[in-house]
């Protein structure tokens, strides 16, 4: 092997995964161009096209596929080997990257992510926030951090926060010239605030227990939002019904501000879970697991 091809061929993984120059080049600290001249020099020599590029895009061939596939192993046994080494060191360094949706990154990592960038100042955290749900190994991630009950069973989940429970609330206004719903199917009557997963999940559905058994409800409104704040305001103003963490409507149930109803009908449900395949785990994870574990030191 000649010096340099291993470097080209880590390289190339992180564009075949990506699909992106830009987004490759940014995880490498290069330029969109420097890459993709190191690509083009990398195909030249092995004499066989291994990228498919468009304006917009880029994706691996049949035959950038075929190497991908090859070289996968080495490189993660390369990795685990480099992230042995950081055993022997006094403090655990490298990057983590994750991979979570808004309401964790609000609730699991603001409070604690700050605190564990100070302690570890070896360690850089790359934190990609969205709903949809990310093949970890695919998209280069180390971690994810989900609701448990969307966790792959063949992940090793750690809890990372508390048990969690969604209720249904209106304001006094709103049930001014309405009846409260008994059951969830009394919800068609309602008019509901509605969140759009983003990523192609459509709609979120209202989840109940209803004698034992789950139950998945699409509600109907005059608003879908794709921001739980602006769902939460509407439902604040009198707008709809919402559909709401408990935790986040606490003290505006207690002090009459909002009215919660089908109380009986919302069940708890497995709370946000650090999760991460069945490998071995980099210093720079463990250290952040261990901040992170729930119940919170």
């Amino acid at each position: 092997m000649r010096r340099g091809d291993f470097d080209d061929l880590a390289a190339f993984a992180i564009v075949a995964r990506a699909r992106s120059f830009t987004r490759a080049a940014a995880e490498l600290g290069l330029s969109p161009s420097a890459l993709s001249h190191a690509m083009k020099a990398l195909e030249t020599r092995l004499g066989v096209r291994l990228l498919a590029r468009t304006t917009r895009s880029v994706a691996p061939t049949p035959a950038g596929e075929l190497l991908l596939r090859s070289i996968d192993p080495a490189l993660a046994q390369v990795a685990n080997g480099l992230a042995a080494l950081a055993d022997w060191r006094d403090a655990p360094s490298g990057t983590v990257r994750l991979t979570t949706f808004g309401y964790a990154a609000r609730t699991v990592l603001a409070p604690h992510l700050p605190r564990f960038l100070l302690e570890h100042p070896d360690i850089s955290v790359e934190v990609i926030v969205e709903d949809r749900l990310i093949d970890l190994v695919a998209g280069g991630f180390d971690a994810g951090i989900r609701l448990g009950e969307t966790v792959q069973r063949d992940m090793v989940a750690i809890p990372v926060g508390p048990p969690l429970r969604t209720v249904v609330v209106g304001t006094p206004s709103y049930f001014a010239h309405r009846d409260h719903p008994r059951t969830p199917e009394d919800l068609a009557d309602h008019v509901c605030v509605n969140y759009r997963l983003l990523g192609g999940g459509g709609l979120l559905p209202w989840e109940f227990s209803v004698n034992g058994r789950d139950l998945k409800m699409r509600v109907s409104g005059q608003l879908i939002v794709s921001d739980e704040v602006l769902a939460a305001a509407a439902t604040r103003a009198g707008a709809g019904l919402g559909y709401m963490m408990e935790h986040d409507v606490t003290d505006e149930i207690r002090d009459g501000r909002l009215v919660q109803v089908l109380t009986e009908f919302c069940t708890p449900y497995p709370g946000c879970q650090l999760y991460y395949p069945d490998r071995r785990v980099s210093p720079a994870l463990r250290a952040l697991i261990d901040t992170l574990r729930w119940p919170h030191a």
